[in-house]
C-alpha cells in the first residue's frame, strides 16, 4: 500500500486521534470493542481447536453424518466465521495509529478482505444447522433427558480469564497512547 491509496490518505486527513474516529473520542468504547473482538477472536480460537481436536479424536466411532459431528462441525464453522470477524477487527484496533496511515489503511483493508471468508463461514454453519435440522430435531425428542449445563460451570474459567486479560490490555492501551 502506497500514499496514494485513498484508505492512506483517508486516515493521513483524519484527525490524529488514538482511537479512529467513529469513536467520537470515547475512550471507554474503544476499551469495550478492543476487549471484545480481541477475547471474541482467542475464545473462538480455542473453541476451534476444542472442537477440531474432538471431531479427530472421535472420527473412527462418530461418522461424517452422526447428529454429534453435525453439532460439531456446526459450531467449528460458526466459530471459524466469529474468529475471523472479530480477528481481524481486533487487528484493525490494535494497529490504529493516525501517525503511521500506511500501517492503519493495511489494517483497514486487510478487515475487508477478511469479512467475505468470516461470511461464508457463518453461513455454511447456519446452512449446515439448518440442513441437519430435519434429522437432528427428532433424534433429539427420541430420549429427553435434562441437560445439566452447571455442572460445567468451571469450564468457563479460562475464557473469563482470557476476557479479564484482554480488558486489562484494552485498558492499558487507551491510556498510554
Amino acid at each position: 500500500m502506497t500514499n496514494d491509496s485513498l484508505a492512506t490518505q483517508a486516515v493521513a486527513a483524519g484527525p490524529m486521534t488514538a482511537a479512529p474516529p467513529s469513536f467520537d473520542g470515547q475512550g471507554w468504547l474503544f476499551v469495550i470493542n478492543l476487549t471484545t473482538f480481541t477475547a471474541g477472536f482467542y475464545l473462538m480460537l480455542m473453541f476451534i481447536a476444542w472442537q477440531a481436536y474432538h471431531i479427530g479424536r472421535n472420527r473412527k466411532r462418530d461418522g461424517w453424518r452422526d447428529p454429534v459431528t453435525l453439532w460439531r462441525l456446526t459450531g467449528l464453522l460458526m466459530a471459524t466465521g466469529l474468529c475471523l470477524r472479530c480477528g481481524a477487527e481486533a487487528f484493525n484496533l490494535w494497529s490504529w495509529d493516525a501517525r503511521f496511515p500506511e500501517q492503519s489503511a493495511r489494517a483497514l483493508e486487510f478487515k475487508r478482505f477478511i469479512d467475505p471468508f468470516a461470511w461464508g463461514f457463518g453461513m455454511a454453519g447456519l446452512a449446515l444447522f439448518s440442513l441437519s435440522a430435519r434429522g437432528l430435531v427428532p433424534q433429539l425428542r427420541r430420549q429427553p433427558f435434562p441437560v445439566d449445563m452447571w455442572a460445567s460451570l468451571p469450564m468457563l474459567w479460562r475464557p473469563a480469564a482470557v476476557v479479564a486479560l484482554t480488558f486489562v490490555a484494552s485498558i492499558g492501551v487507551v491510556t498510554f497512547r
